[in-house]
């Protein structure tokens, strides 16, 4: 079992979190969800809800390493303490997810450099500002580029949770989930209606 550990931070998007969490938390053979941010405890994000988290940390290891977007991404990349968490975190861990503005924080690592990513089409111009070396995708629902999956917005990371399940344990138990939550899932991360 692998676990995949979604980073929270003040004012991230709520769907960016909750619906991989969903998509994987379907699955408890294959995984286990958990919470976490740079400090622990309870993280609120746009929408109002709070979430408790575990400190970073206190983490040895990190199997899954997934990076929401949402507003707080304006300040966040400007914290280097935390943009530091991140590329420790994503330098230890196999597997690294970001949905819609998250890889723009990943992009301040400076892991992304020459690497293929994307993002939330509205914003774009100001993720890509935040790594001009990234390899840039704007008609993209998601990207894979070694071991970092990118995707656009919002429900983009749904789409992007349900190809990183197929690669990683086939396609018929990647369908079954789509099928539980009644998701329609797009299979084709070249069909991106939003760029």
């Amino acid at each position: 079992m692998q676990t995949v550990s979604i980073f929270l931070f003040p004012v991230f998007e709520t769907l960016d979190v909750f619906g991989p969490a969903e998509i994987f938390g379907r699955r408890k053979e294959e995984y286990k969800v958990q919470l976490m941010s740079m400090d622990g405890g309870l993280i609120e994000s746009a929408h109002g809800f709070k979430c408790e988290s575990i400190a970073s940390s206190s983490l040895g290891s990190v199997d899954i390493l997934l990076i929401p977007g949402g507003m707080g991404t304006r300040q966040c990349v400007n914290d280097d303490r935390l943009i530091g968490e991140i590329r420790r975190l994503a330098e230890l861990a196999p597997d690294v997810l970001t949905v819609c503005t998250g890889t723009s924080l990943l992009a301040r690592t400076g892991l992304l450099d020459g690497q293929k990513a994307t993002s939330n089409k509205i914003a774009f111009d100001w993720v890509m500002s935040q790594g001009p070396a990234v390899d840039w995708q704007r008609q993209a629902r998601w990207i894979v580029s070694g071991k970092y999956y990118t995707s656009s917005g919002v429900t983009a990371g749904m789409d992007m949770s349900l190809a990183f399940m197929a690669e990683k344990h086939g396609l018929p138990l990647a369908e079954q989930t789509a099928r539980e939550i009644e998701y329609i899932w797009n299979r084709n991360s070249e069909n991106d209606p939003f760029a």
